[in-house]
């Protein structure tokens, strides 16, 4: 048992963040702080929790990548018979969370999960490393397997099955884009005064910049 777990904690110093500081449009804002991250060197920058919700109103949560970002959403890439995928096909609210904590940094992110087309799945697919589309193949994703020596099995068998040309893309391998309506940035502060400010798109496609209580 790990003793006084509750005392666990530090303060945040890396400085504060003011209203203009930001940028109107959070998706310039978000890639600012993005490349922040990568600059810092910090591993995974592009790792996202993805939360979605069951038809019982379950929550779930895992983390995936972030493939690409524009002003149309963020983009991650998936097996569409895995839990999110059937999860976002009931109810398609989703939300991300980036935790960048060697910034003191999170970006949380609400928005309705869109399907890619077949030929964004499709140029994505033959840009990844061959040993990626061959896992995408031999994993049904979500579903339960008794050994790894089955999962490596099974892909030993993908692999001989196109090893003498190039991997094509499964029916059940897709994408989603999430389009945003609120994006919200959190700057660590000293003694839990935090500093944090939450863009809510208005029906008029403008996004309106409040600063919350942290």
């Amino acid at each position: 048992m790990i003793e006084n777990l509750a005392a666990l904690r530090r303060e945040y110093t890396q400085g504060g963040l003011h209203r203009e500081d930001l940028n109107a449009d959070p998706i310039l804002q978000f890639e600012a702080w993005l490349q922040d991250v990568i600059t810092a060197g910090i591993p995974d920058p592009t790792a996202m929790t993805v939360a979605t919700v069951d038809a019982q109103g379950q929550p779930s949560q895992r983390i995936v990548l972030l493939k690409d970002v524009s002003e149309k959403g963020f983009v991650f890439y998936t097996n569409l018979e895995s839990r999110k995928a059937k999860e976002l096909a009931n109810n398609n609210k989703v939300s991300l969370h980036f935790p960048w904590h060697l910034l003191e940094r999170q970006v949380k992110i609400c928005g309705q999960a869109q399907p890619l087309s077949k030929t964004e799945v499709a140029r994505y697919f033959l840009s990844r490393p061959r040993e990626s589309q061959l896992a995408a193949w031999a994993s049904a994703q979500s579903r339960p397997i008794s050994t790894r020596q089955m999962l490596m099995s099974k892909f030993n068998e993908v692999k001989q099955k196109f090893a003498d040309g190039d991997v094509t893309l499964p029916a059940f391998w897709g994408g989603f884009r999430v389009v945003p309506h609120e994006i919200e940035f959190w700057q660590g502060g000293e003694h839990r005064l935090h500093d944090r400010f939450c863009y809510r798109l208005e029906q008029q496609g403008q996004w309106k910049i409040e600063r919350l209580m942290p």
